[in-house]
C-alpha cells in the first residue's frame, strides 16, 4: 500500500517538487532497498521514544506501532524541510486539492487536520444509562485520556471529537512539535501506544489552544463509513449532497481490503445503483508500474 500511495502522489505533475520520505515500521530489507531505489528520498527506522526505549525487548513484533509514536519526531527524522505532511500508509491521494489545502494550512502556522466527525459518520461519543442517570461515558479522547493521564483530563476532553492523525500537516518552525513530543512521552508511561499520538494532538488543540485549521472530512475520508461512487467523474465522493469529491481516501478499519486488493464492498453510486467496489488506489498495476511512474516524475 505504500507503493500505491507513492503512485497516487506521483501521478500528479504538481508533486514534482515534493520529496517523499518513509518511516520504516516493519519493512523488510528488500522493501527498503526497493523504496530507496528511486522511489523515495529517505527511509528511516526510528528508535522507540522515551519510556518505550527501555521496553524494546517486550515490544518485538510490534514495530508497526513506531509509525504512531514516531510522528511527533518527524522533523528530527527528516530534517531540512519547511513543511511536513504526514500520510498514513493506508491512504491514497485522489484529488490534488487535498495536498494544496494541507500546504496552505501549514503555511498559516497551524496544525492542519481533519476531526473525526462528519454528517455521514454518526455518533462520536457513547454513554450508558442507569435509569435516568448517565453512567460510563465513552469517547476516543475520554477513554484514552483517562488511562494515560487522569479523570480530570478525560472529562475536559469528553465532548470533543477525535482528530485523525492519519493525515495532517505542520510547519517545521511551529512550537507544537516540541510540545507534542513532551505529551506523547508522558502518555506512553501509562497509556496505549496505538492511540497516544491522536490523544496528545487532541490535548494540544482542545485543552492548550494550539492554532488549528480543521479540514472537512473529504480531505481524509474514513472508509469505514462508505463513500459513494460517481460514474461521471470516475471518483469517490461524499455520500450526501453535494457529493464533493474526496481528496484523500483512508482505508481505516478496512482490514480485509487492506490485505487483499480484490476485496470489495457494496457501494452506492450517485445514479442510484449499488456496485461492488474496492476502495484501494485503482491505477496501480504492480511494482513495475509504480517504479516507472515514480522515476519518471
Amino acid at each position: 500500500m505504500i507503493l500505491e500511495l507513492i503512485h497516487s502522489i506521483r501521478r500528479f505533475p504538481q508533486s514534482a517538487g515534493i520529496d517523499i520520505c518513509v518511516i520504516d515500521a516493519g519493512l523488510t530489507p528488500e522493501q527498503v532497498r526497493h523504496l530507496e531505489d528511486g522511489l523515495v528520498q529517505k527511509v528511516v527506522s526510528p528508535d522507540w521514544p522515551g519510556p518505550l526505549a527501555a521496553r524494546q525487548g517486550k515490544l518485538k513484533g510490534q514495530d508497526h506501532l513506531k509509525a504512531c509514536v514516531a510522528r511527533p519526531f518527524i522533523p528530527q527524522h527528516f530534517p531540512g524541510y519547511d513543511i511536513y505532511i504526514w500520510l498514513d500508509g493506508d491512504v491514497w491521494v485522489q484529488d490534488w486539492s487535498a495536498v494544496e489545502v494541507l500546504i496552505t494550512g501549514a503555511r498559516r502556522d497551524a496544525i492542519t487536520i481533519c476531526p473525526e466527525v462528519d454528517r455521514a459518520y454518526g455518533k462520536v461519543t457513547k454513554i450508558s444509562w442507569i435509569g435516568p442517570m448517565p453512567w460510563r461515558p465513552r469517547s476516543f479522547l475520554y477513554s484514552n485520556g483517562k488511562k494515560a493521564f487522569s479523570g480530570k483530563v478525560a472529562r475536559s476532553l469528553y465532548p470533543w471529537p477525535g482528530v485523525n492523525a492519519g493525515v495532517f500537516s505542520m510547519r517545521a518552525t511551529v512550537p507544537y512539535w516540541a510540545r507534542w513530543q513532551e505529551l506523547i512521552v508522558k502518555a506512553l508511561r501509562k497509556g496505549k501506544i496505538f492511540t497516544a499520538e491522536q490523544l496528545t494532538l487532541g490535548m494540544m488543540i482542545y485543552l492548550e489552544g494550539a492554532k488549528v485549521e480543521f479540514l472537512p472530512s473529504v480531505y481524509n475520508w474514513i472508509c469505514a463509513f462508505n463513500p459513494m461512487w460517481d460514474e461521471k467523474t470516475q471518483s469517490f465522493v461524499e455520500p450526501y449532497l453535494p457529493h464533493n469529491t474526496i481528496g484523500i481516501v483512508h482505508l481505516c478499519a478496512m482490514d480485509d481490503m487492506r490485505r487483499d486488493r480484490s476485496a470489495t464492498v457494496d457501494t452506492k453510486t450517485t445514479d442510484g445503483r449499488i456496485v461492488p467496489m474496492s476502495y484501494r488506489y485503482p491505477f496501480f498495476d504492480g511494482i513495475a508500474e509504480s517504479t516507472d511512474v515514480a522515476r519518471a516524475a
